[in-house]
């Protein structure tokens, strides 16, 4: 049988992708007020910025209830005994945990293995989509492993912003506090290190933004994959997209689209790449 694999919204793997290579994805929820939305389900990136406006406070988000990645594992396990859940940082959100948990509560008898990929967004996706297509090619369950650890210690990202405060506000700024309070309007560059938000750099206009993220990509002297994700400036990810098509195969590079849970932290101009080196 071949080994399942799960992961969560903050993936940003548009259902496209999942479908293609057999994944899962648990949906986060989204709060407004009193009114709850499944991640990528109920509410998609572009509904969620046109009711952003109309919000007199930020919304919420929450991790899956223990008991959804219980009922994700009974129903594989009628397809697989062997299962891979690749979540978000536990440091980020309380996801890895439920899955955790969820894991106690199924009636699943499948071998199910939980990671913590410590990333999240496009980095998160491009580790998990290695995992699927390491168990389509027919992995089992501890070479699947291998192959997502690996892609966690290689994968890296970084992720252009125009403001960092729904970080700040979302309390996921992490160590890119030191950036808030300066008095020249900056473009901050941010990645993820050890599972927390970290700021990388600050460039001062939103095209140096674009030409900081074209070469972080090309720096790599051997990439296997990329993914291209923006949140409400697809022109930009267009813009970006056709520069490194010249130099990668375009078969390599995912489109992706910043959640509804994602963006609740991060804002709506934000522009992000990740990339994953050959093996």
């Amino acid at each position: 049988m071949v080994v399942k694999v799960v992961t969560d919204s903050t993936s940003d793997l548009t259902p496209e992708i999942a479908n293609e290579l057999g994944i899962t994805v648990v949906p986060l929820n989204v709060h407004f007020g009193s009114e709850t939305y499944r991640d990528g389900i109920d509410l998609t990136t572009e509904d969620f910025y046109r009711r952003l406006p109309q919000c007199n406070t930020l919304p919420t988000t929450s991790a899956p209830a223990p008991g959804t990645f219980a009922e994700v594992y009974d129903k594989l396990s009628e397809e697989t005994d062997e299962i891979l859940v690749i979540t978000i940082s536990s440091k980020l959100s309380a996801t890895y945990e439920a899955a955790s948990e969820g894991k106690g509560l199924t009636k699943s008898k499948a071998r199910i293995e939980i990671i913590d990929s410590l990333w999240a967004i496009g980095a998160l996706g491009l580790i998990v989509i290695s995992a699927a297509k390491a168990a389509r090619a027919g992995a089992g369950l501890d070479d699947t492993i291998d192959v997502a650890r690996r892609s966690i210690k290689s994968v890296d990202l970084r992720v252009a912003f125009d403001t960092l405060d729904y970080l700040k506000r979302g309390g996921r700024i992490g160590t890119a506090q030191a950036f808030l309070g300066s008095a020249l309007k900056v473009n901050p560059i941010l990645s993820i290190r050890d599972g927390l938000t970290e700021g990388i750099a600050r460039v001062r206009t939103r095209t140096r933004a674009i030409e900081y993220l074209y070469h972080f990509a090309i720096s790599f002297p051997d990439v296997g994959e990329v993914a291209i994700e923006d949140a409400t400036t697809p022109a930009e990810a267009a813009i970006l997209g056709e520069r490194l098509c010249h130099k990668f195969a375009k078969e390599r590079i995912y489109w992706m689209k910043i959640s509804p849970v994602v963006g609740t932290h991060v804002g709506p101009r934000v522009l992000g790449i990740a990339v994953l080196p050959k093996k």
